[in-house]
C-alpha cells in the first residue's frame, strides 16, 4: 500500500485506506499537481467520493479553487456533504449541496407546478423583480437575520434539505442563501445541469463568480455524461403543445399565431399518418411547407415574433398574480431551435409516434443532438482541470474521444478491491435475447435459469432485462410461477417517487427470506440504487440492452462513424449497451463484505468482443457455463455455501 502524500492525509478523515483506494487518490493527486485532467475508472466499493475529495482538496484550499462535484441524483449529491463531514473534522473545509429551484423553492406558485430547470428559473426571476415572492421580499430590511444565517451555513458542510429546513423555519429564501454562499463555500456537489447545460452554466458561474479556469471539477458516475450532454442538447414538441399553443393563440386574439400552429399541426399530423414509430425528416421540409402556406413569409422572422409574444404573455401572467405558463413561449423557442440547428451535422431531424401516460397515440417534432462534445468539450477545455470517473468506462480512449476531454488527460483503471472469491460473475450459454431468436420457446428457457438464480440465493434478487418490452414477454411467458419470494416490478410509467417506495419495499424483505426486483437495464433501479448486504445477493443481467436500431440510433452511428472512422457502431451503439449491463451487474457489490453473483443469461457476453467492454473486476473473475440446465443451480450453492 502506498503512503498517502502528507498533504492528502490531512484531509483524509478514516484510519484505514481500502485496497487500492491509495492508488486511486495518488492518481488524481498527481494528475492535479502536474495540471493535468484524469479519466480513472475504480470499481464498487472503492471509495470514490471520499478517495476524490481528499485528493483535490489540498490543491483547492493552497491555490482558492473551487471544487465542484457534479453526480446525477440529489442522494449521490448528498453524500458528498457526509463524506465533507467527516473531513471537517479534521480541517476546517465548507460545502453544501446544491438542487434545483424547484426542489429548493418554497413558494407554493412554483412548487405546484411540474417545470424544467430553465422555466423554473424563468418564474423565479420574474417573481423576485416583481416582488411577489414571500420568501424574498424585504431580504434587505432582513440582512442581519441573512447574514447570520449565511454564516451559520459556513461553519460545516450542509445538504440541501438541511438548508430548507433552516430557511422555512426562518421564512427565508433557500435559494438565494445558497446563491449568497456560494463564494465562500469550498465544494458544491450539484447536478449535471448546472455544468453543462449552457444557459443555466452561464448564470451558476456568474453567480458563482468563479470562472471555469479556476474550479477543479470532479465528475461521478462519468458514464452517464454523454447520454446527459445529448439530452441537454436536443428539443421536442408534441402535438399537445402544439394544440395548445393553438388554443392560446386563438384565445388571445393572436391570430397570425393561430394560423401557423394550424399549419404545425397539420404538417406533423400528416408526417405522424405516414410513419409507423420514427422517422428522419429534412428541416428545410417544415420551413419550405409555412413559407409556402404563408404566402412567402420569412419563417425566422415569424418564429422570432411567436417567441417574443410567449414572454410578452408569460410577464402579464405573472403580473395578475397567475401562473406564467405559455404555450406560444414554447412553441416559438423551439421553432427558432429548429432554423438554428438546420444546417448544423451533430442534429437530426425526427418525428416519432409514442403513447402517452394514458394510453394515447400521439406524435412529436425532435432535435436530436449527435454530438456530446458540443456540449462537453467547452467546459473541459475551460476548466482548470476535470476528474472524470465511474465504475463503468472501458474503453477509456473511446470515452476521451467521444467528450473530447484534454489530450494530455491521464487515463487510469484502478484494480477492484474486492476478495476474488467475494464475487461471481457468471456467463449462461444458450439463451438470448436477440430480436430474430424471441420465440415463446426461448423466453421460457431464459425462465428456467432465472428460476436456478432465484431458487439458489439465500436473499433478495435482481433481474434486469434489456427493455421494457422482452420485461413484458418474460411475465407473460410465465415468469415467477415457480418461487415464493414476492415480485416487485418496475414499470414504464413510474414516477421517481414510485419507484423510491417500490426500492424500500423491497429491501425490506432482505431479512424475511428475500424477494425479486425485476426492472430494465439503464433504468432508475440498475443505475444509482445501492443494494449492499442481503438487499441483493444475486443479479441476473437478461440480455444484451442494444437500443432498437431506429432512425436516431443509426443516425448517431453514421456521425461516429464520419468522425470516428471504423469506430461508428462501437462508439454509438455497442458501448452504451454494454455500459448499461455492467452498471446493473454491480448493483450486488457495494461494500468490501458484500457477496455477490452476477449472471449474464445471454450467449453473447461470451464472446472475447462482448467481454472486452466490461469492466476490468468483471472481467478478470468470469466464468462462461455450458449450455445446460443445472450449471447455474451448481454454481451459486457453492459460493452462497462458502458465504455460511
Amino acid at each position: 500500500m502506498t503512503k498517502l502524500d502528507e498533504r492528502v492525509a490531512g484531509y483524509f478523515p478514516y484510519k484505514d485506506v481500502r485496497p487500492y483506494q491509495d492508488e486511486f487518490i495518488k492518481t488524481i493527486f498527481e494528475s492535479l499537481e502536474e495540471g493535468h485532467s484524469v479519466l480513472v475508472e475504480g470499481s464498487n466499493g472503492l471509495g470514490k467520493t471520499i478517495a476524490a475529495l481528499s485528493a483535490c482538496l489540498p490543491k483547492a484550499i493552497d491555490e482558492k479553487l473551487k471544487i465542484l462535484y457534479v453526480a446525477r441524483t440529489h442522494r449521490q449529491h448528498d453524500r458528498v456533504i457526509e463524506e465533507l463531514g467527516a473531513i471537517s473534522k479534521k480541517q476546517c473545509v465548507s460545502g453544501i449541496s446544491v438542487r434545483g429551484r424547484h426542489e429548493m423553492c418554497l413558494n407554493s406558485l412554483v412548487t405546484r407546478h411540474d417545470l424544467d430547470a430553465r422555466a423554473v428559473m424563468e418564474v423565479c426571476e420574474m417573481l423576485k423583480a416583481q416582488d411577489r415572492c414571500p420568501y424574498f421580499q424585504d431580504i434587505d430590511d432582513r440582512a442581519g437575520e441573512f447574514s447570520e444565517t449565511r454564516q451559520q451555513i459556513l461553519l460545516h458542510p450542509h445538504t440541501a434539505p438541511e438548508i430548507q429546513t433552516i430557511c422555512r423555519k426562518r421564512n427565508l429564501c433557500p435559494y438565494e442563501l445558497v446563491k449568497s454562499s456560494l463564494t465562500d463555500i469550498n465544494v458544491v456537489a450539484l447536478s449535471y445541469l448546472y455544468v453543462f447545460d449552457p444557459v443555466i452554466r452561464n448564470l451558476f458561474l456568474k453567480t458563482l463568480e468563479t470562472p471555469l479556469s479556476r474550479i477543479i471539477l470532479i465528475i461521478d458516475e462519468a458514464h452517464n455524461l454523454p447520454e446527459t450532454a445529448v439530452d441537454i442538447a436536443s428539443s421536442s414538441l408534441s402535438l399537445f403543445a402544439v394544440r395548445q399553443a393553438e388554443s392560446e393563440a386563438k384565445r388571445l386574439g393572436h391570430e397570425d399565431i393561430d394560423n401557423l400552429a394550424k399549419i404545425i399541426r397539420g404538417e406533423l399530423e400528416d408526417m405522424a399518418e405516414r410513419t409507423t414509430k420514427e422517422a428522419q425528416i429534412a428541416p428545410e421540409h417544415l420551413i419550405d411547407r409555412i413559407k409556402e402556406k404563408t404566402n412567402g413569409n420569412e419563417p425566422r422572422e415569424m418564429f422570432e415574433h411567436v417567441h417574443d409574444t410567449g414572454v410578452l404573455i408569460r410577464r402579464n401572467l405573472l403580473a395578475e398574480g397567475k401562473y406564467p405558463r405559455s404555450f406560444i413561449h414554447g412553441l416559438g423557442y423551439f421553432l427558432l431551435k429548429w432554423v438554428e440547428t438546420a444546417d448544423d451535422e451533430s442534429f437530426v431531424n425526427v418525428v416519432s409516434k409514442y403513447t402517452t401516460r394514458q394510453g394515447a397515440s400521439t406524435a412529436r417534432l425532435e432535435i436530436v443532438a449527435l454530438d456530446p462534445s458540443r456540449i462537453t468539450a467547452p467546459v473541459f477545455s475551460q476548466s482548470y482541470s476535470n476528474i472524470v470517473m465511474s465504475g463503468t468506462l472501458q474503453p477509456l480512449e473511446a470515452y476521451m474521444r467521444i467528450v473530447k476531454l484534454p489530450q494530455d488527460t491521464i487515463k487510469k483503471v484502478v484494480p477492484s478491491p474486492f476478495p476474488r472469491e467475494h464475487i461471481l460473475p457468471l456467463i449462461s450459454c444458450g439463451v438470448t435475447t436477440a430480436m430474430e431468436k424471441r420465440t415463446p420457446e426461448m423466453f421460457r428457457k431464459i425462465i428456467k435459469r432465472i428460476e436456478e438464480v432465484v431458487q439458489h440465493t439465500p436473499s433478495n434478487v435482481g433481474i434486469f432485462a434489456p427493455s421494457f418490452e422482452v420485461l413484458g414477454r418474460l411475465l407473460t411467458e410465465g415468469l415467477k410461477k415457480n418461487w415464493n419470494k414476492p415480485l416487485f416490478c418496475e414499470h414504464r410509467s413510474m414516477t421517481s417517487k414510485e419507484n423510491e417506495r417500490l426500492i424500500v419495499e423491497f429491501k425490506a424483505h432482505s431479512k424475511s427470506g428475500g424477494a425479486v426486483l425485476l426492472g430494465v437495464q439503464g433504468g432508475r433501479s440498475s443505475e444509482g440504487v445501492d443494494f449492499p448486504g442481503d438487499e441483493m445477493n444475486s443479479v441476473a443481467i437478461v440480455g444484451l440492452p442494444y437500443a432498437e436500431p431506429t432512425t436516431r440510433v443509426k443516425a448517431q452511428i453514421n456521425y461516429f462513424e464520419k468522425w470516428f472512422p471504423g469506430f461508428g457502431r462501437e462508439y454509438g451503439y455497442v458501448l452504451p449497451a454494454m455500459k448499461k449491463a455492467s452498471q446493473a451487474a454491480g448493483r450486488p457489490i457495494r461494500t468490501l463484505e458484500d457477496r455477490g453473483a452476477m449472471i449474464f443469461l445471454d450467449y453473447r457476453f461470451a464472446t472475447p468482443y462482448s467481454q472486452s467492454f466490461l469492466p476490468m473486476w468483471i472481467r478478470d473473475n468470469l466464468k462462461v457455463l455450458p449450455d445446460e440446465e443445472g450449471a447455474i443451480t451448481r454454481e451459486l450453492r457453492v459460493f452462497f455455501k462458502k458465504a455460511c
